[in-house]
């Protein structure tokens, strides 16, 4: 019998029509012989089923349910695919898991953890997990631009602790630069990260749940036609994303191994895809995304093609490993 899949997209976040995109390639992929799928969009207003006539139908938020044409249908998996928050910072995954509804990204804690780049950088720091020099400031806080640069140097990167798809970050080259960019910051979240800045090849690594086992995909290295892999970059079409990347088998290695053992670490599951850049000859950890991109042409879908695993695949093999961790 066909499962009940609810796709979830959308989110409270700037990162709201790109939820949107990855969410429709899930609806488009997802194999029809063994799933029945519901575009279901998380708005800030309401919840609700979109249907192939795009006409909306409430969901119940006390048990996840719809009721189509005076019949309720219940759902045997949530597909979350809602970068940001509420999907991508543990607060679905925990309603979810109060309601006993299985949804394929990580669990609450790994979730908030991971979205909260500095909490998820102090977790990894007695592991010895290589990352740039950093400082923290929370919005109220007296801003001490000296005790800043004196601590990360220039250039330095300014970003928004809690958000994703690079809004709310900037590069700073200037002492002048760094005031404006920590109120763009502010724009975002109320809670901001300031790293020395890293130089070398950028590269992005998927480590996921395939098969019963964890698996770290090809590696894509990043070569942004901009100053860095900014919003430009990475949605409208101003780098090169090479998978795989141009790396040499020792460093392939390095990396590879790497991004393993913080998802280990960090006891995730389901999709993750982590950055890192080689600085002085060594992976630095940048962040990790629990519920990266999915648009066809985004870098996960295209590690996992490169590794030979079709999306239908993918997205089968997800929602099967999904069921198979609640049973």
């Amino acid at each position: 019998m066909k499962k009940n899949v609810a796709i979830l997209m959308g989110g409270y976040s700037s990162e709201f029509e790109i939820s949107v995109q990855s969410g429709n390639v899930v609806h488009k992929h997802l194999d029809r012989n063994l799933y029945n799928p519901f575009r279901v969009y998380i708005t800030t207003d309401s919840w609700f089923h979109l249907d192939e006539n795009d006409k909306k139908h409430s969901i119940d938020k006390n048990d996840f349910s719809l009721t189509l044409n005076s019949k309720k249908i219940e759902f045997d998996v949530v597909f979350n695919i809602v970068h940001g928050t509420p999907g991508e910072d543990g607060l679905l995954q925990a309603y979810f898991k109060l309601i006993d509804i299985p949804q394929t990204a990580c669990d609450f804690y790994q979730a908030a953890l991971t979205f909260n780049k500095r909490d998820c950088i102090s977790a990894l720091r007695p592991y010895n997990i290589p990352t740039a020099t950093n400082y923290f400031l929370n919005k109220g806080d007296v801003i001490d631009a000296k005790a800043i640069l004196d601590t990360v140097g220039l250039p330095c990167f300014v970003k928004a602790n809690k958000a994703g798809s690079s809004y709310g970050v900037s590069k700073v080259n200037t002492e002048a630069e760094l005031l404006p960019a920590i109120d763009v910051a502010y724009k975002e979240d109320d809670e901001i990260i300031i790293e020395s800045f890293l130089s070398g090849t950028e590269v992005s690594v998927g480590v996921i749940t395939y098969k019963g086992k964890d698996k770290v995909l090809p590696i894509t290295e990043i070569v942004s036609e901009n100053d860095f892999f900014d919003y430009e970059a990475k949605y409208l079409g101003k780098s090169q994303e090479i998978t795989p990347a141009r790396l040499s088998k020792e460093d392939t290695k390095k990396v590879s191994d790497l991004a393993l053992r913080i998802y280990q670490i960090l006891k995730m599951r389901g999709f993750s895809r982590s950055e890192y850049i080689f600085h002085n000859g060594e992976p630095h950890f940048v962040e990790m995304n629990t519920n990266p991109g999915f648009s066809e042409a985004s870098i996960l879908p295209q590690q996992a093609l490169a590794a030979g695993i079709s999306l239908k695949e993918l997205l089968t093999n997800t929602i099967q490993e999904t069921i198979a961790q609640r049973n």
